[in-house]
């Protein structure tokens, strides 16, 4: 019996300011933010599925995802890209083949937003 199970756990994203980087997922996932930051450094972003953790720890400008390494799913990739582009966040790519698009958060990383 294999004890590895298969299902990712979590995600961590690396970032350079972590209450900078808390205050910005918060507001584009509209979670509520907390002061919850642990050790200094790891911020737990509640999710549902898969978690999301910042570590200001891991940062090294260098070393920022330069593709996506996931995607957040939406289900209108339209409103999705409208509303983050009206939140002045870096786009990358348009809507491509009406299904996604990649954007970056303020520390670099390539990120995706998918139609599911």
């Amino acid at each position: 019996m294999n004890p590895i199970i298969n299902q990712i756990g979590t995600v961590f994203i690396p970032v350079h300011n972590i209450a900078k980087a808390r205050d910005w997922y918060c507001a584009i996932l509209g979670v509520p933010v907390t002061d919850e930051i642990l050790f200094g450094h790891l911020y737990v972003l509640p999710m549902q599925g898969t978690g999301i953790v910042l570590d200001s720890k891991i940062y090294q400008e260098d070393r920022v995802f330069k593709m996506a390494p996931f995607h957040l799913n939406t289900t209108d990739i339209k409103k999705a890209y409208a509303f983050m582009h009206d939140k002045g966040v870096e786009m990358v790519t348009g809507i491509e083949h009406d299904q996604w698009f990649n954007f970056k958060d303020p520390d670099g990383n390539v990120l995706m937003v998918c139609e599911c």
